[in-house]
């Protein structure tokens, strides 16, 4: 980045070692949610619980529970993460008074419902060249420095084709769509490297009181409005080194940028999101959940 250019704290996943943050954990008395929001992740969901359970549940318990939210798969998503150790709920089974809608975001949002960490870490469950270092570097800065609310992991993106493996080309909608407009709409945040990163780590407090996409937008919604209400010092981001996930079709990839670009677009204009929009023949679901805390301080 530029000199001058404004950014969040940024840090490398190698700045706290394990003991560090696990003093810093039980000192503090917090509690370590990792989620992890699925749809037909059968191929990978299980070796994402698996190693971190065994690395940062079992060896070193920085995480007090790992949860997976089943978002209405049709293969054996369920029963892989739950057979790797980790706690499965289905999403339309979590609060079915609230009615469930499908999509990564309403995945999220449920989970506020059946997880009990005081910080929660997110993390896709579709990782295909990973590590479990990404868990702790996220927790980093919110361990270890009480103003930050949010953490963004960023990293290098390889696009895989096959055989070819092309490095820096992965991520076609953060470059194409979320970094352009937050570079128009909201240039405070344009030090933050990958705004749609699925790896990110937040306060409960902070989460529950936030507005959330059901979509793909929902990480994008989140920065904007930390930003928003806290201000660039509640954020911080960290480097996590290389990451390669399953590539979407163009087509989905579309649909994606719709939502991305819908959140954005109604918090710079103060206007309630749509709840749908058409794309060529297609239905793209623009809408939100309400903020969460009303509904579980009902329930408590």
């Amino acid at each position: 980045m530029e000199e001058g250019t404004p950014s969040p704290a940024t840090y490398r996943w190698q700045d706290w070692g394990l003991q560090e943050l696990l003093a810093a954990k039980q000192d503090a008395g917090t509690r370590v949610s990792l989620v992890v929001p699925a749809r037909n992740e059968a191929a990978t969901v299980g070796a994402v619980v698996s190693r971190v359970r065994k690395a940062l549940v079992d060896t070193v318990a920085l995480l007090d529970e790992i949860v997976v939210i089943d978002s209405d798969s049709d293969d054996d998503t369920f029963a892989i993460a739950e057979d790797a150790g980790a706690v499965v709920h289905r999403s339309r089974d979590i609060r079915p008074d609230l009615g469930s809608v499908p999509g990564k975001g309403e995945a999220m949002w449920k989970a506020l419902f059946v997880t009990t960490g005081d910080l929660l870490v997110f993390m896709d469950a579709d990782l295909l060249d990973w590590d479990t270092h990404f868990v702790p570097g996220l927790l980093g800065p919110l361990l270890t420095s009480p103003p930050v609310r949010l953490v963004k992991g960023f990293y290098e993106r390889p696009y895989v084709d096959g055989d070819v493996v092309t490095p820096y080309e992965g991520g076609r909608v953060t470059e194409l769509v979320a970094r352009p407009l937050l570079s128009l709409r909201f240039p405070e945040l344009i030090g933050v490297l990958q705004p749609l990163a699925g790896e990110w780590a937040v306060r409960r407090s902070l989460f529950e009181s936030l507005s959330v996409p059901t979509g793909y937008a929902v990480e994008i919604a989140a920065l904007v409005d930390t930003f928003r209400a806290h201000g660039l010092e509640a954020l911080a981001q960290v480097d996590l080194g290389r990451r390669a996930h399953r590539h979407q079709a163009l087509r989905d990839l579309g649909a994606m940028a719709t939502q991305v670009m819908a959140a954005t677009e109604s918090r710079w204009a103060g206007l309630p999101p749509r709840d749908v929009v058409m794309l060529l023949d297609r239905e793209v679901p623009l809408g939100e959940r309400p903020p969460a805390r009303s509904l579980l301080e009902v329930r408590r």
